[in-house]
């Protein structure tokens, strides 16, 4: 039997549909699978939310008082705060005494003393061969003895002529002769004498000495070297072994620097300090590097070493003004503040000038009072106004 035309193709036609018809109810079939599964997942998480935020108010309140941060703060109060000046030099004798021939000189024949001795008021330093003085001087003191012989017999002949004159046997004339005979004798031997003294005074000038107790710090002579006024400086001396540091200060500096402060002076390459005071501040300023020079007794040490280089820290005057921890301390565009709290716990800025920054803390030149609390860290994570939990602290501790 055949089929008319175009049968086979509304059957075909049929067929495709039903296909299309099938796989449309599984998609939809699929997508309502999905729908239910997001609603039961949807269910589960509300559900439960609302089961656990049945105390919601109270939930709400804790997690505000969790977001008030704590915060340490003091009171810093006004204490003494001195004013430290900062400053470097060089390490001097405080009285340096240069030594040289004072006599006539000549050949050194021994050097007694070292770079580093000790040595009294006229100790001997070196000596200088005085052989031919010496002869000199014996020379001139034989003189005075003969001289001195001469006067005693003038004298006798005197006393034998007074006690002959009573009896005639002498003129008054003959007197007068033999008492200027005399005076003549005795003016012999005051010159002899004078001559040997003034010999003895310049061999003696010949050594060179020390003309102050004091330590020796150079030596520039050697034995056999022939020396004489022309010869310069032979030894330096510190005059009782006292040092000084030249502490270089700029102008504004200076001028807060008086005679008597004390000062802690620190030679490079030592972690000991030095007790000192200042003894001379200078008059005038150098034009060129526009620094004066404050001048810092100290007593001896081997460690102060003239001509080395050190460090001062000198007191240049006290204060009494509030002292906080750097941490406290913040800067900006605006200048250094600090966070205060007020009678609500609040933040507040506060705008301070910075005195002295030391290692007991900075000082408070101007802002604060000392009656304030204070934050003393964290202050960087603060915004005006806001609340905090304070916690009061003690400084020092």
């Amino acid at each position: 039997m055949n089929q008319e035309p175009g049968a086979a193709e509304r059957d075909a036609y049929l067929l495709e549909d039903m296909r299309d018809s099938r796989a449309s109810r599984r998609r939809w079939i699929v997508i309502a699978l999905l729908i239910a599964g997001a609603l039961l997942l949807a269910f589960f998480f509300f559900g439960k939310g609302k089961e656990s935020g049945a105390d919601t108010p109270a939930a709400a309140t804790g997690q505000a008082d969790s977001q008030i941060p704590t915060i340490s703060v003091a009171v810093p109060g006004r204490g003494t705060v001195r004013e430290v000046v900062s400053a470097t030099g060089s390490l001097a004798a405080r009285r340096e005494m240069p030594v040289g021939v004072v006599g006539e000189g000549g050949q050194v024949t021994r050097v007694l003393v070292e770079p580093g001795a000790w040595v009294k008021k006229g100790q001997t330093l070196a000596e200088v061969d005085n052989s031919v003085q010496r002869e000199t001087a014996q020379s001139l003191a034989a003189q005075v003895r003969a001289a001195e012989a001469d006067a005693e017999l003038a004298q006798s002949e005197l006393d034998r002529a007074q006690q002959l004159v009573g009896r005639g046997f002498i003129s008054k004339a003959d007197l007068e002769r033999k008492r200027s005979a005399r005076d003549s004798a005795n003016a012999r031997v005051r010159v002899a004498q004078a001559q040997l003294q003034e010999t003895r005074a310049r061999n003696a000038r010949l050594d060179i000495r020390a003309p102050e107790a004091g330590l020796v710090l150079t030596r520039a002579v050697e034995p056999g070297q022939i020396v004489s006024a022309g010869s310069g400086v032979l030894f330096r001396i510190a005059k009782g072994g006292e040092m000084e540091m030249l502490a270089r200060l700029a102008e504004g500096d200076l001028r807060k620097v008086s005679v008597g402060v004390p000062a802690e002076v620190t030679p490079v390459g030592s972690d000991k300090s030095f007790k000192g005071q200042v003894w001379q501040v200078s008059p005038v300023i150098d034009p060129q590097t526009r620094q004066g020079i404050a001048r810092i007794a100290l007593a001896y040490n081997s460690e102060l070493r003239p001509g080395g280089f050190a460090s001062a820290r000198i007191v240049a005057g006290a204060n009494s003004l509030p002292l906080l921890p750097e941490s406290a301390v913040l800067s900006d565009n605006d200048g250094n503040y600090v966070y205060v709290l007020n009678d609500k716990d609040e933040a507040v800025r506060r705008d301070v000038k910075v005195g002295n920054v030391s290692d007991d803390g900075v000082s408070i030149a101007g802002g604060l009072n000392g009656t304030e609390r204070v934050v003393l860290s964290a202050g960087a994570f603060l915004n005006p106004g806001q609340k905090v939990d304070p916690v009061l602290k003690t400084l020092g501790k």
